[in-house]
C-alpha cells in the first residue's frame, strides 16, 4: 500500500470515529430536547397565570411596594444572564451573550450601573476572560434545571431589589435568556422582571372588549399579598427562563451535531473517492511496471538470440 493511500485510510478512520461521536451526541440531544419541551409547556402556563395574578394585585390596589414601584431616576440595574455550561451548540451561548452586551450598553447609556449575575460556565468564562466583575454566578445545572435552582438564583436578586442602592441594591432587574420557539428557531431575548411592568395589564383590560373586570379584596392586606406573591413570581419566571434556555441549548446542540455528522459523511465520501483514485493509480503503475519489465525481458532475450 502506497504512502498516499495509507494517509487517506487513516483520515477515513479518524473521520468515521468522529462521525460516531457526533451522531451519538445528536441522538442524546434529541431525546433531551423532548423532555425539556414538556417541562417548558408545563411551566409556562403557571408562570403566565402567576404574572397575571401579581399584576392584578398591583393594579387593584394603591399600595406602594418596592417590587412594583417605579423609581423616578433609577441608577443601578441587575442583569441576569443565562448561558450554557457546555459548548458544541453552535452560536447558542454567543448569541445570548451578544444580547446581554447590547442590553448592558443600553442601560449604561441611560446612566445606570449594571451588576452582572451569570448562569452557566460559558457566561462566567466570558466575563472572567475580560476581567469584568460578576456579583454572583451559578453553574452545573443548565442542561437540566430544577425549581430549587431557580429559588437559589432568585433569592439574592430579590434581596438586591429590596435593598437601597446606597447599600449595594438595585432599582431594576433584567433577564437575558434564549426563548425556545421551535426545534429550528431559538431567539435571544431580554426582559425586565422588576419593577413589574403594568403595561400588559392595561393592554389586557383594553382587549377585554367590555367584559366585566373582577373586583378584588385583599386579606390580610394588599402589601402582605404582594410580599407573598412577588418572590414566587420571580422564581417562576426565572425557572421558566431556565427551562426555555435548556430546551434551546439542546435544540441547538442537536442541530449542530447533525450538521457535523452530515459534514463528516461528505468528507468520508470525498476521502473514499481520493483513496479509490490513489489505489487505481497504484494498480495502474504496477501493471505498467510489469508490462515494462516483461517487454524489457523480451527485448533482452531477442537480442541474445
Amino acid at each position: 500500500m502506497g504512502a498516499k493511500l495509507r494517509v487517506y485510510k487513516r483520515r477515513i478512520r479518524s473521520v468515521t470515529a468522529t462521525k460516531k461521536i457526533t451522531k451519538a451526541m445528536e441522538m442524546i440531544a434529541a431525546s433531551r430536547v423532548v423532555k425539556a419541551q414538556r417541562q417548558v409547556a408545563a411551566s409556562t402556563p403557571y408562570a403566565s397565570e402567576l404574572t397575571r395574578a401579581v399584576t392584578a394585585v398591583a393594579t387593584g390596589s394603591n399600595t406602594p411596594h418596592p417590587l412594583t414601584t417605579e423609581v423616578e431616576q433609577p441608577t443601578r440595574a441587575a442583569l441576569l444572564l443565562i448561558t450554557s455550561d457546555r459548548g458544541l451548540a453552535g452560536g447558542y451561548s454567543s448569541n445570548v451573550i451578544k444580547a446581554a452586551e447590547q442590553l448592558t450598553e443600553r442601560l449604561k447609556a441611560e446612566g445606570k450601573e449594571v451588576d452582572a449575575y451569570i448562569v452557566g460556565r460559558k457566561g462566567v468564562s466570558y466575563y472572567s476572560f475580560r476581567e469584568r466583575k460578576v456579583v454572583e454566578s451559578w453553574t452545573g445545572f443548565t442542561d437540566s434545571p430544577t425549581y430549587a435552582d431557580a429559588k437559589a438564583i432568585s433569592a439574592p436578586l430579590i434581596e438586591a431589589v429590596q435593598r437601597d442602592t446606597a447599600e449595594g441594591g438595585v432599582d431594576e432587574l433584567h433577564i437575558v435568556t434564549t426563548e425556545f420557539i421551535s426545534m429550528m428557531t431559538q431567539t435571544a431575548i431580554d426582559d425586565r422582571l422588576l419593577p413589574l411592568s403594568l403595561g400588559k395589564a392595561e393592554e389586557s383590560e383594553e382587549s377585554s372588549k367590555g367584559e366585566i373586570l373582577p373586583l378584588f379584596e385583599f386579606e390580610p392586606s394588599a402589601e402582605d399579598v404582594l410580599d407573598a406573591l412577588l418572590p414566587r413570581y420571580v422564581e417562576s419566571r426565572i425557572y421558566n427562563a431556565l427551562l426555555q434556555a435548556a430546551a434551546s441549548k439542546h435544540a441547538a446542540t442537536r442541530r449542530a451535531m447533525k450538521s457535523a455528522t452530515d459534514n463528516a459523511e461528505d468528507l468520508i465520501k470525498s476521502l473514499s473517492r481520493l483513496a479509490n483514485a490513489a489505489r487505481q493509480a497504484e494498480i495502474t503503475q504496477e501493471i505498467s511496471e510489469i508490462v515494462g519489465g516483461a517487454s524489457a525481458l523480451a527485448d533482452a532475450t531477442a537480442g541474445s538470440d
